[in-house]
């Protein structure tokens, strides 16, 4: 066996223990008992071990330094080692020491953070935050060498590869310039209107889930492949072949259950999509996390809250739940689905103010990592963040910096692939459009195919072989562009 080809062999060895874990983790949040955890705990903790002893194994290097000499690959072979590279790179590079300590610290962090979030004690969790802060820098420095860039941008390659907080800066900058005059025009257009009518429930769980698997079903979910439940908070987890997607119902409010499950099954269509002759291989993996949120966000935002689907999905929606009337109008439904508000909680937020709680806490983040600002005025410019981009400043830590769970184990570099996602989704949309006539006349009756056999094509069966940018590039004609993004909000809420 060759060097590459003994590569192959390892990485689809440990891509298989991977997904067990993945698999693991499905279960403990929506069907494992509670007397289950300290097992599975047990269990992850093992799979784990074993899956980094893999990533880490020595003759890894000279593998991949024997494929490069390998002449004979192809594309998709090639594009498959630089990949075993970054990966291998990612996990050798720190030692397991500071692994470990970092992983425990955010542990700690985490616990402390569940229980001083709800009594607003932001002082209780500063020594744990700023322990888990000053590690990763550590972490990002020791992986700034070895990548050649800066620490933040190390760690925004773990979830963006190839990101850099540069171009990511011009493009933010430029956002940031334009959402808070948007926002207010946007938001005096809508109190210039009468209220939109009440959507009265309550709405039964059973007729929620019903009409969440007609929708799935008609974007193109194959059941054969992967199944509905419910978890405390809406995820897509599982493999390829079995997506598992969960959502969590309101008997209050049906549209948050709807669109959380239309999200999830943007991430789940764009897995399955992904191309089975690289099931098992690094190269056959989804192309980043602002390509992933561009699946779900594609769906969720740019094809379900589209005028032409609200009006497929009103009387559906209508007969589900046994109403009738003005308020079950899509005219009203739509009023609904693109409402706007300041509002303080990045995870309730629209599609107008969702970037701006994204660039706050890129930029805060970023000066984090740089050792520009550190954990005690995180809460002064968080709010001095809010009040500029926004307009809103929130009354307290608890719905200002401690509302998210992200920092407090580690995972500093992952918020910019949100609102990166969104304006992908936007660019990538108005190329299916402008490729296919029949997308928009499509969603008004319900049919899905154009847009995603357009989306299949272009971005899921690519996997890993293209660079984001390589990838949007051939899709859309350009790099990420936000004339896009900002094109499409003013069309949807200023038109």
């Amino acid at each position: 066996m060759g060097a590459y080809e003994e590569l192959e062999s390892h990485f689809g060895r440990l891509t298989r223990i991977e997904e067990a874990i993945g698999m693991l983790h499905w279960d403990a949040a929506t069907m494992m008992p509670a007397g289950g955890a300290e097992a599975r705990s047990e269990q992850l903790a093992t799979l784990r071990v074993i899956a980094h002893e893999m990533l880490t194994d020595p003759k890894l290097a000279e593998l991949i330094a024997a494929s490069h000499e390998n002449s004979e690959l192809d594309a998709w072979q090639v594009a498959n080692l630089k990949e075993m590279g970054r990966l291998w790179l990612h996990s050798t590079t720190v030692p397991a020491e500071l692994v470990d300590k970092l992983s425990r610290k955010g542990s700690a962090c985490e616990m402390v953070w569940r229980a001083a979030r709800p009594d607003n004690d932001f002082k209780r969790l500063q020594p744990y935050l700023k322990a888990v802060l000053e590690l990763t820098r550590e972490v990002a420095v020791i992986k700034g060498e070895a990548f050649k860039c800066s620490p933040y941008d190390a760690l925004l390659d773990q979830y963006e590869p190839g990101g850099a907080s540069v171009r990511i800066d011009a493009i933010f900058d430029d956002l940031a310039e334009f959402l808070p005059g948007f926002l207010e025009a946007v938001l005096e257009r809508q109190a210039a209107r009468p209220p939109a009518l009440a959507l009265d429930g309550p709405f039964a769980i059973e007729a929620q889930r019903s009409l969440a698997i007609r929708l799935m079903t008609k974007l193109g979910f194959d059941f054969n492949y992967g199944r509905l439940d419910v978890s405390v908070h809406p995820f897509c987890g599982g493999v390829p072949d079995d997506v598992r997607i969960t959502t969590a119902y309101n008997t209050s409010d049906f549209l948050r259950g709807m669109m959380g499950v239309l999200h999830e099954t943007g991430h789940a269509l764009y897995e399955r999509g992904l191309p089975a002759k690289w099931r098992y291989q690094p190269v056959g993996r989804a192309r980043g996390m602002s390509l992933h949120e561009s699946q779900s966000l594609l769906v969720e935002m740019q094809a379900c809250r589209s005028e032409q689907f609200v009006s497929y999905v009103a009387p559906l929606a209508g007969e589900a739940f046994g109403k009738s009337g003005a308020p079950w109008q899509a005219d009203n439904l739509y009023r609904h689905v693109t409402r706007v508000s300041r509002g303080l909680i990045r995870v309730h937020a629209d599609e107008v103010t969702y970037p701006a709680h994204v660039i706050l806490r890129y930029r805060l983040e970023k000066a984090m990592v740089a050792g520009d600002l550190q954990i005690a005025e995180l809460p002064g410019a968080w709010a001095e963040g809010m009040a500029a981009l926004l307009g809103a400043t929130p009354p307290d830590d608890r719905d200002g910096c401690m509302q998210d769970i992200h920092w407090m184990d580690g995972a500093f570099g992952y918020f910019p692939t949100y609102t990166l996602g969104a304006m992908t989704a936007a660019q990538l949309f108005q190329s299916a459009q402008a490729s296919d006539p029949d997308v928009l006349d499509g969603l008004g009756r319900g049919d899905f195919s154009p847009l995603m056999s357009w989306m299949g094509e272009h971005v899921h069966a690519k996997g890993s072989l293209l660079s984001t940018d390589e990838l949007l590039t051939e899709a859309t004609g350009q790099p990420l562009d936000a004339s896009f993004f900002k094109a499409h909000l003013k069309n949807r809420y200023l038109p």
